[in-house]
C-alpha cells in the first residue's frame, strides 16, 4: 500500500509537489480536466456553480493529451522524486458523444484509444474515469466537520433540473449545441448500454497499454439526478461493471466517501469483496456522516467509517495501489487547502504504520 495526493492541474508546480512529498507522498494522481478555468482560489473542490452551471466549460476537442504534454508534466513529478500513478477523468471535450452517444461517438473512442496507449508508454498505471451524465452535482457546502470546518455535503434535496443543450458530466461542452438534453433523459438499461460499448472498445487496448481502466462510483450516489439515471449508486452495481467484461484492467477507483454514503450494502464487506478481487486501482481515503441525500463529509476520525478496519482489509488481501486523501475539510488557517490534507495524511501514514508492526 502507497500513498498520494490528488492534485488539480493547476497544481502541478513545484510548491505542491514538495508539498506532497513532505507529507509522505509517494506517489502523484493528476486531474487532468481544467474544473477551475471560470475562476476561484482553485483549493476547494468543485461544487455546482449554481441551477443551471457546472464545473465550467470543457476543453479542446481537437487537442487529445500527447505524449509530449504528459512527458512534461511527468518530469515535473518525478523531478520531486514522485511517481504519477492515475490520471483521473476524460476531458467531457474527448468523449461527450460517447456518453451521449452521439454522432462523434465512434471518432472520440478512437481519441481515447489513442490517449490510453499514450498513458501506457509512459508507464502511468491507471486511467480513473466517471461515467455519467450530469457528473457531480447538487451538493451544498458547509461547516460540516469538527470545529466549523468548512466542507461539502447534501441536505436532503435531489435536483431534478433537467440538463441544458451541450452539457455533460456537468461541464459545458458546446454553448451552441442543440439537441443534446433529450439524449441525457434516457432510461438506466440505456446507460448500461453506453457503458458497455465503451468498456467493450477501451479495455482490449488498456490490456494491450498495461493501464487499468477504473471507475468512479455516482457521485451523490442517488438513482437519478437532473432527470438523469445513474450507474454505480450502491456497492453490489460495481460487480455489474466488473462483469460487462472480466479483465484485470476492467478495475475501481474506490471512493470511501462515496460508498458509505449508499443506502444499502456494508462498506466492510464491499471493501473485501472488491479487494479480494483486486479490482481497486486506487482509493479516495475520506470519511463522511450520513446517507445520501443527507451526509456530511467530515474529517477523516469523525465518520461512520472505521478507517483502521479499511485499511486492515485491505492489507489482508495485498492490496498494492495507492490512498489518496479526498475532500478534506478546510482548516481555519492561511492555507485551509493544505492544512486539511496534511492533517489527512498524517493520519493515515499512522494507521499504516500502526498497521505494519
Amino acid at each position: 500500500m502507497k500513498l498520494g495526493f490528488g492534485l488539480y492541474r493547476h497544481m502541478l508546480d513545484r510548491e505542491h509537489l514538495r508539498f506532497a512529498k513532505q507529507a509522505g507522498a509517494t506517489h502523484i494522481v493528476v486531474h487532468l480536466v481544467d474544473y477551475f478555468n471560470q475562476g476561484g482560489d482553485g483549493k476547494d473542490q468543485p461544487t455546482t456553480g449554481g441551477r443551471g452551471g457546472g464545473w465550467g466549460h470543457a476543453g479542446n476537442p481537437d487537442h487529445l493529451w500527447s505524449k509530449e504534454e504528459l512527458l512534461e508534466i511527468k518530469a515535473l513529478i518525478e523531478g520531486e522524486g514522485l511517481v504519477w500513478h492515475a490520471i483521473e477523468n476524460f476531458d467531457p471535450a474527448h468523449w461527450h458523444d460517447v456518453l451521449l452517444d452521439g454522432p462523434k461517438k465512434a471518432e472520440q473512442i478512437e481519441g481515447l484509444k489513442q490517449m490510453i496507449r499514450v498513458i501506457g508508454e509512459l508507464g502511468i498505471a491507471v486511467m480513473g474515469y466517471n461515467f455519467s451524465l450530469a457528473g457531480v452535482f447538487g451538493r451544498t457546502t458547509g461547516n460540516y466537520a469538527r470545529g466549523e470546518a468548512g466542507g461539502v455535503g447534501m441536505e436532503g434535496f435531489v435536483d431534478e433540473e433537467p440538463m441544458l443543450d451541450g452539457m455533460v458530466w456537468n461541464m459545458t461542452f458546446d454553448e451552441h449545441a442543440t439537441g443534446t438534453a433529450e439524449r441525457t433523459r434516457i432510461s438506466s438499461d440505456e446507460l448500461w448500454a453506453r457503458l458497455s460499448y465503451f468498456l467493450q472498445e477501451l479495455v482490449p487496448v488498456a490490456e494491450e497499454a498495461g493501464v487499468m481502466l477504473a471507475a468512479h462510483p455516482d457521485d451523490p450516489p442517488v438513482p437519478r439526478l437532473r432527470d438523469t439515471p445513474r450507474l454505480v449508486y450502491q456497492p453490489e452495481m460495481y460487480q455489474r461493471l466488473l462483469d460487462i467484461v472480466p479483465s484485470r484492467c476492467n478495475g475501481l477507483e474506490y471512493c470511501l466517501g462515496t460508498l458509505a454514503e449508499m443506502t444499502e450494502g456494508d462498506i466492510y464487506e464491499a471493501t473485501e469483496k472488491y479487494a479480494a478481487q483486486q479490482k481497486i486501482g486506487y482509493v479516495h481515503f475520506r470519511n463522511v456522516r450520513g446517507k445520501a441525500p443527507n451526509y456530511e463529509e467530515v474529517f477523516i476520525d469523525e465518520g461512520d467509517i472505521d478507517m483502521e478496519r479499511i485499511v486492515a482489509i485491505l492489507k489482508k488481501h495485498d492490496f498494492q495501489g495507492v490512498l489518496i486523501p479526498d475532500h478534506a475539510p478546510a482548516m481555519a488557517c492561511s492555507a485551509p487547502w493544505f492544512a486539511g490534507m496534511a492533517y489527512s495524511m498524517g493520519y493515515m501514514k499512522a494507521l499504516l504504520g500502526a498497521l505494519q508492526k
